[in-house]
């Protein structure tokens, strides 16, 4: 019996996590290549609600980190992490972003609008 596209697709992926941050979810999937070397996948999902539809679509971009550059990555990572760590100091969580979430930080009616685009209304 053959199996679709998608399920071949899931079947690449023999460990997976995820990153909630914001509106955005980072999932860092290792897969397994044809030869059966592994790799990493990161995609960034963005939630995107455009006007006139009722569903949300999702903002996709991926990075494929093979093994050979690993070492490499990190040590970059790392490096510009610490970076902006030394000049902002203590970086502060972000909370966890829900609609809920959204919804409560909206201000009350007759509040005004704080931020740039609030003093032009």
């Amino acid at each position: 019996m053959e199996k679709n596209f998608d399920e071949k697709r899931d079947q690449e992926i023999v460990y997976s996590r995820s990153v909630k941050a914001g509106k955005r979810i980072y999932y860092l999937d290792v897969r397994k290549a044809r030869n059966n070397d592994l790799y990493l996948c990161i995609t960034e999902s963005k939630r995107r609600q455009n006007e006139g539809e009722e569903m949300p679509s999702f903002e996709k971009h991926k990075v494929f980190l093979y093994k050979e550059d690993f070492a490499h990555f990190t040590e970059g990572l790392e490096d510009v992490i610490a970076y902006v760590k030394s000049q902002l100091g203590d970086i502060e969580q972000r909370p966890e972003w829900t609609p809920e979430a959204k919804e409560e930080a909206a201000p009350e009616e007759g509040e005004k609008k704080k931020g740039l685009f609030g003093l032009f209304k």
